[in-house]
């Protein structure tokens, strides 16, 4: 019996956080961890592999992640914007069963709810997205059925478009975590994260 594809997550690392003030997917934590590396620590229990996708220039974010075992996928088309990462993500994982599309300034999500959404995924979820308290949030699991247009992603929306434009496609995975809705765009982010947590 063959074994079965795996589940790999897709950490979308390419931003340029513009608004952060600085690269802020090495910005530390409190316990000096790099922003970026959290993440992948918290998406990584879920998947049975991880890439990362980075853009040229992130060598020390790159390094890091490569360090503790973490696939690097460095994306010139990232440049281009957020569906430009994660063509190149799911191109380089083609023959998983499916994917768990994570963001790399999302820190405080709790491996739980990826472990919520993966497991949907294998139990044949088509398209999974976490929910809290009515808020849609991240990650997002999809099944090997939308390789192709995933792979057919540019611009800047990521896979949202797909999310909206299949309804009927879409399984929610009710979490108690407040983390799938927080983001990190600029400095006080983390200071309101820390507080809500």
């Amino acid at each position: 019996m063959a074994p079965a594809r795996p589940i790999v997550g897709i950490l979308l690392a390419a931003g340029n956080g513009s608004r952060f003030g600085s690269d802020k997917l090495l910005h530390p934590l409190a316990d000096a961890t790099p922003l970026g590396l959290v993440a992948a620590r918290r998406l990584r229990p879920a998947c049975d592999r991880v890439l990362a996708v980075v853009r040229p220039g992130s060598d020390t974010l790159a390094d890091l992640l490569a360090a503790e075992g973490y696939e690097v996928v460095i994306s010139a088309a990232s440049l281009h914007g957020m569906g430009h990462s994660l063509a190149s993500g799911v191109c380089a994982a083609a023959d998983a069963a499916g994917w768990i599309v994570a963001l790399a300034d999302m820190p405080y999500i709790a491996p739980a709810s990826y472990g919520c959404v993966a497991a949907a995924v294998r139990a044949g979820g088509s398209i999974v997205v976490p929910e809290y308290r009515g808020r849609r949030g991240h990650p997002v699991g999809f099944a090997k059925q939308w390789g192709e247009q995933l792979t057919a992603l540019s611009g800047d929306e990521g896979a949202r478009r797909i999310v909206t434009a299949f309804p009927e496609a879409v399984m929610h995975c009710e979490v108690d975590d407040p983390g799938i809705v927080r983001d990190v765009d600029q400095v006080t982010d983390l200071k309101d994260c820390a507080e809500a947590r």
